[in-house]
């Protein structure tokens, strides 16, 4: 509509403008204008008015929804706090009626301690009255006895030894035997079966090598003119050259390996050189030092590889292939540690011990033998020197060191000890001289000779076995036990020797010691 009369409004002006002249025309324009824009205002008042109406009615509405929300929270919350409050009777109730029981419980425990106290009260004077009573009874029993209470019991043990010393003794022997066998069959079934899992070779060295040549003329030009060839190699090698009627062979003598295994290999040299004179001498035993040192090392980094020791070093190494070349009552000493390295990771492994550790412990235990013939001190106090000065573990240390002692450092020391024993004492594993072997057996008898009540003293089975025969009223049964071990105990202290002693007392009974 609004439209329509600005259309017409807009039509009549310019109709105005046209025709009309002057003021009519102008008054004609007005006049519509002014119609037109009050029907404009008209329809914008009422187009307003209508807009407040609704809105009015909406905030209405609104107003209704919130108050009818707010009533509906309000009961809500009247209902959450009737429920609180009714928990909150509820739980108060049960801690009063808990309150109750334990001020209830309590007093009846004060009453039981209470009760309890007075007990240990009447306890502690029962007991004062019998200690009075006791000490009454006492002195009164010694001014009747004329003895003190020590006097008493000393008396009485007396007489209860005297009485009883044939079945004291009976059970001491009893007790020991049983324990003996015990511990011997363990001890028997873990050396037999390391001695069966450990075989190794027990071929005795000698000191002497042989050497074949090619014929006799050689014989004479290893000699030399006026022997100044043989003197030459002897005064080189500090071996003596032996040269008899044995046919296409020379003898080597010398207590040191490395000292003949020096002169075999410079007169193999020679041999196969054919030129035999002094200057020639010493060129030959120069290299043949350069051979044996080499030799020495491949021997010591073959016995390692062998017994699977790994990260030593290489001087340790060298002093270890020194042991190929030595021996010990005709046993190779590193054939020999060997075997004593292999026998204590055996029993280690069947005590439950580190195998590792104790197949070195065993391994090493006489490496100071490689250096004692030029080192000053026994072979176990170099071997502990040689160790920690290679910054081994210190049980591989004392090993070494404690391996003769009566008290090892530790049960490594003990297993690598026992292990040393039983390679020793292989049968063939070692040999004396006819007189070393002799006066090993003197000593032994005159040893266990020196006690009083025996009567005669016997070493048999080659040194390992020593038999006592005593006079019967002399020793009786009792003494006859303690004089076993105190015989294989001077044994232990004042010899040395391979393996152990088994020591048989006779008397009208057998009493077997063992000296270990």
């Amino acid at each position: 509509m609004l439209g329509n009369l600005s259309f017409i409004a807009k039509l009549f002006i310019v109709l105005a403008a046209v025709f009309g002249t002057g003021g009519a025309g102008v008054a004609i324009g007005y006049f519509l204008r002014k119609k037109v824009a009050q029907a404009q205002v008209n329809s914008l008042e009422a187009k307003a008015e209508q807009i407040l109406i609704e809105a009015k009615n909406k905030q209405q509405g609104l107003i209704l929804d919130a108050q009818g929300k707010a009533v509906r929270l309000i009961e809500n919350a009247k209902q959450e706090e009737v429920r609180l409050r009714q928990d909150v009777q509820s739980e108060k109730q049960r801690l009063e009626r808990r309150e109750n029981v334990f001020d209830q419980k309590l007093l009846e425990f004060q009453d039981k301690q209470q009760k309890f106290q007075e007990k240990v009260e009447r306890v502690q004077q029962v007991k004062q009255e019998i200690e009075q009573i006791r000490d009454q009874q006492i002195t009164k029993l010694q001014e009747v006895a004329s003895l003190t209470r020590e006097e008493a019991k000393e008396l009485l043990l007396k007489r209860v030894e005297e009485n009883n010393k044939t079945d004291l003794m009976g059970r001491i022997i009893k007790l020991d035997k049983e324990a003996t066998e015990v511990y011997e069959e363990k001890a028997r079934e873990l050396v037999v079966g390391a001695l069966h899992r450990c075989a190794s070779s027990h071929a005795a060295e000698n000191t002497s090598t042989m050497i074949t040549i090619p014929n006799e003329e050689m014989k004479g030009r290893i000699i030399g003119k006026e022997g100044r060839n043989i003197k030459t190699i002897e005064k080189l090698t500090g071996c003596e050259i032996v040269i008899d009627d044995s046919p296409d062979s020379i003898v080597i003598s010398g207590f040191s390996m490395i000292r003949r295994q020096i002169a075999k290999l410079a007169l193999e040299k020679l041999i196969a050189d054919g030129r035999i004179q002094p200057a020639r001498i010493e060129e030959f035993v120069d290299k043949a030092k350069q051979d044996l040192a080499l030799d020495i090392k491949k021997a010591g980094e073959e016995a390692l590889y062998k017994m699977g020791i790994t990260g030593i070093d290489p001087k340790l190494v060298n002093i270890v292939g020194r042991l190929k070349f030595r021996t010990s009552y005709g046993q190779n000493v590193i054939n020999h540690s060997m075997e004593v390295g292999y026998l204590s990771a055996l029993l280690a492994e069947e005590l439950g011990l580190n195998a590792t550790l104790a197949k070195k412990c065993g391994f090493f235990h006489d490496i100071g033998k490689a250096v004692d013939h030029e080192t000053q001190g026994s072979h176990p106090e170099i071997g502990h020197m040689i160790l920690k000065k290679f910054n081994m573990d210190e049980d591989i240390c004392q090993a070494a060191l404690t391996h003769h002692h009566d008290k090892p450092y530790n049960v490594y020391s003990s297993v690598a000890k026992a292990a040393d024993a039983i390679s020793a004492s292989r049968v063939g594993a070692r040999r004396d001289t006819y007189e070393q072997y002799v006066a090993r057996l003197e000593d032994l008898e005159q040893t266990a000779s020196g006690f009083p009540g025996i009567e005669k003293v016997y070493a048999i089975q080659a040194g390992r076995e020593v038999r006592v025969f005593v006079r019967p009223n002399d020793v009786d049964d009792y003494s006859a036990f303690q004089l076993a071990k105190d015989i294989a105990h001077k044994i232990e202290q004042e010899l040395k020797y391979p393996g152990e002693i088994r020591v048989t007392l006779i008397r009208e009974t057998r009493v077997v010691e063992y000296a270990k």
